[in-house]
C-alpha cells in the first residue's frame, strides 16, 4: 500500500508516555489488533538516563471497532497499570491553528501559501496581529485577520481579545509567525505546549532582540532558526526544529537576515507539520520527535 493511499484511509494516532518497563509494546499494539485495527506505523524510544518510555502507534480505523471514548474506557486498565499519560487523535478531524504576527510577512506567505498547496492540512479559523499590516495578506488568502493594538500598559486588556477570539473559534493551537510581544503567563498556560514560536536564532544563543546582529558582531559562522514551543520563561521552550546556514566574514548583517529568514520559514514549517501529524512528546522542557 503507498504512502499516498494510507493518508487518505480514516486512521487514528497515540502517543504514550510512561516508566520504561517489559511488555509495554505488546501489550498495547495487540491490545490494537485484537480490536481489529491495522498498525501501519509504530515508533518508540526509551531515554535511559530518565527511564521514561515513549511510544508513537498509528492505525487503520476501517475495521476497528472502538469509539474514542470506548477506546479510553477499555484501555484505562492499562494506563493504571503501567502509570501511562495517552492522547487520542483520528486523522479525520483537522486542526484549527490561529496564527498571530506582527509586521514581517515572511513566515505567514510561507505557511498560507503551504496550506493552499496541500503541504500542511489544517484550518485556519483567524489571523491576530497588533498591527494593521498585514491584513491584505490575509486577504489574498481570504483568511479573517483580526487587528488589536497592544498599547503600553493595556496589554491585559489586548491579550482579553485575542484569548476570547481563539476560545470562540475553537482553535487548537497557534502559531507565532513572528509576533514580537512577549505572551503573558495566562495566555501560555491557555495553550499548553500548543503555542510554537519561530526564534530568528540558534538557540540558546543570541536571546532577545536583534540576534542576528548579535551573530555578527560575535563572527559565528554558522547561523540559524529555532522552533519551540512558548513556555512562561522567554525563548527557553521545548525545541521542535532547528536550521542552519553557514556564513562568512564576507556577510554583512542584511545578508545575514536575508538568509535566517530562510532558515525561519524551513524550521516553523517542519515544527507545524510536525505538530499536525502528533509527532511530538514533551517532558523535562524537550522534546521527543517521531519523524
Amino acid at each position: 500500500m503507498s504512502k499516498k493511499t494510507l493518508r487518505k484511509n480514516k486512521r487514528a494516532i497515540l502517543l504514550i508516555t510512561c516508566p520504561d518497563q517489559p511488555g509495554i509494546v505488546t501489550t498495547v499494539s495487540s491490545f490494537i489488533f485484537k480490536q481489529g485495527g491495522n498498525i501501519v506505523d509504530s515508533d518508540q524510544h526509551t531515554d535511559l538516563e530518565t527511564g521514561i518510555f515513549f511510544m508513537r502507534l498509528e492505525w487503520e480505523l476501517e475495521n476497528f471497532k472502538l469509539s474514542k471514548a470506548a477506546f479510553y474506557k477499555k484501555i484505562k486498565i492499562f494506563t493504571q497499570k503501567f502509570n501511562m499519560r495517552m492522547e487520542l487523535y483520528h486523522t479525520d478531524q483537522r486542526s484549527r491553528m490561529a496564527m498571530m504576527v506582527s509586521q514581517y510577512e515572511h513566515c505567514l506567505y510561507d505557511l498560507l501559501v503551504r496550506r493552499v498547496l496541500g503541504e500542511i492540512e489544517v484550518e485556519i479559523p483567524l489571523i491576530l496581529s497588533n498591527h494593521p499590516d498585514l491584513k491584505p495578506v490575509a486577504q489574498h488568502f481570504k483568511v479573517p485577520f483580526y487587528y488589536i493594538p497592544v498599547k503600553k500598559g493595556q496589554k491585559d486588556k489586548a491579550e482579553a481579545k485575542q484569548l476570547a477570539l481563539l476560545r470562540s473559534e475553537k482553535i487548537d493551537f497557534v502559531v507565532l509567525a513572528r509576533y514580537m510581544q512577549i505572551l503573558s503567563s495566562k495566555l501560555v498556560k491557555a495553550f499548553p505546549h500548543r503555542i510554537i514560536n519561530i526564534h530568528h536564532s540558534f538557540l540558546p544563543a543570541f536571546v532577545g532582540g536583534k540576534p542576528y546582529h548579535q551573530a555578527y558582531a560575535r563572527g559565528v559562522k554558522v547561523i540559524g532558526a529555532t522552533a519551540h514551543y512558548v513556555t512562561e520563561t522567554l525563548d527557553e521552550g521545548p525545541i521542535i526544529e532547528q536550521s542552519v546556514v553557514r556564513v562568512s566574514h564576507r556577510d554583512r548583517v542584511e545578508d545575514l537576515v536575508r538568509m535566517g529568514r530562510d532558515q525561519e520559514k524551513v524550521a516553523l514549517a517542519h515544527a507545524v507539520r510536525m505538530h499536525l501529524e502528533h509527532r511530538i512528546l514533551t517532558y523535562n522542557n524537550k522534546t521527543v520527535i517521531f519523524e
